[in-house]
């Protein structure tokens, strides 16, 4: 009888607690009014866009919207066509703070994006909506105030490529996208590249498969498109640069030499040969370090001599120390001035009064580098 009681008791205690929960439950109050005031900017505003500037950005602020219930709002800045209604906006923008402030800080990068998805081309102006949506759970409004921007694109893609290839029957690995040559990167939407052309055509893409972006060069201007461009007599070594911030071609020129030059003696102790693949070697090399009063010299760097120029590539370290022990970084290669002392390499102290051979490697997979080694 005793765990009769019991058993009831508990049933009784179970019954309570739930119809305690069901008296507790009430829908989900999603009730909230639209944003009201758009602040900032301000309706019309005209914005010149910098895109190759990543400080360059614009503020977005409204007044925030209110739910009956005072759970949280969360907010998009939503974008259109000049005339759309807002009913597939061309691009959204979370707010500040995962969606909960009311304010948003848009990257020109981004703002161009926008101006090409509203049908703005490069070097135009043109028109776009924007607007605040407010939404909780299910539950979303566009706000009642629309305004306008007027947007003004440079010259340039909305959508740079990440990475950058050279492929074509003129390029080292022909006509074979999987064996397309990659461009260093050297920031966003610039790369650079060492190579050599062969009478034939290339053009650049931003994968090395037949679906990539293609690109190619007119006069000094970057379009894109799959025209071929051509080249025509024998093979050379190449150093071409590209900025699709601004769609320009910075340099095409062809490298016609690359010396080892030693500070000591202000000239090119010996000269370098292209191989491929961004790849130089020299034959056989003299070393010998320059008597000063304080001691022997033997501080060098690497000139390499193009239609456009002579650029000097060296060490980030303005003065350095000798390369026994040192990490493999120390014999990286970096575009430096051309003064004599500074940004230089030492030889091996076993390099005076012997034979060297340099290697300089300025193929885009990786960091630019050198070796020497003693024959």
């Amino acid at each position: 009888m005793k765990n009769l009681n019991r058993i009831f008791a508990l049933m009784l205690l179970v019954c309570l607690a739930v119809a305690s929960c069901k008296k507790e439950e009430r829908d989900l109050n999603e009730n909230i009014s639209p944003v009201g005031t758009l602040s900032l900017p301000v309706n019309q505003a005209s914005i010149k866009l910098t895109p190759s500037n990543a400080a360059a950005s614009q503020q977005f602020k409204w007044t925030s919207a209110t739910p009956e219930d005072g759970g949280l709002i969360l907010y998009e800045v939503a974008f259109d066509k000049e005339g759309g209604n807002f009913s597939k906006p061309v691009f959204k923008v979370v707010s500040d703070g995962g969606g909960v402030q009311p304010q948003v800080t848009i990257s020109h990068k981004d703002l161009t994006r926008i101006a090409a998805l509203c049908g703005i081309n490069s070097s135009s102006s043109g028109k776009v909506n924007w607007t605040v949506m407010a939404s909780k759970a299910s539950n979303s409004k566009v706000g009642q105030e629309v305004r306008t921007l007027q947007l003004e694109r440079p010259a340039g893609f909305a959508e740079v490529p990440t990475d950058l290839y050279l492929t074509g029957s003129a390029t080292e690995g022909g006509d074979d996208f999987a064996k397309a040559v990659k461009f260093k990167k050297l920031e966003d939407g610039v790369f650079e590249l060492y190579t050599s052309l062969k009478a034939g055509s290339y053009i650049l893409t931003d994968k090395p498969a037949q679906a990539g972006r293609k690109f190619f060069a007119e006069g000094a201007s970057i379009k894109e498109g799959a025209t071929g461009i051509t080249v025509s007599g024998s093979t050379k070594a190449y150093y071409l640069k590209y900025d699709f911030n601004v769609a320009s071609v910075i340099e095409v020129s062809e490298v016609q030499s690359v010396g080892l030059y030693m500070s000591a003696y202000g000239n090119e102790i010996g000269q370098l040969n292209y191989t491929s693949a961004g790849t130089w070697q020299s034959g056989i090399i003299p070393v010998v370090f320059y008597q000063f009063s304080w001691g022997r010299d033997e501080r060098y760097k690497f000139a390499v001599h193009t239609a456009s120029g002579v650029k000097y590539m060296g060490s980030s370290n303005v003065n350095n120390v000798s390369p026994v022990g040192q990490a493999a970084s120390y014999f990286y290669l970096n575009s430096v001035t051309n003064d004599q002392w500074n940004n230089t390499y030492k030889f091996n102290p076993s390099a005076d009064n012997k034979n060297i051979k340099a290697t300089v490697n300025l193929g885009g997979d990786g960091p630019y580098s050198h070796t020497i080694v003693t024959q």
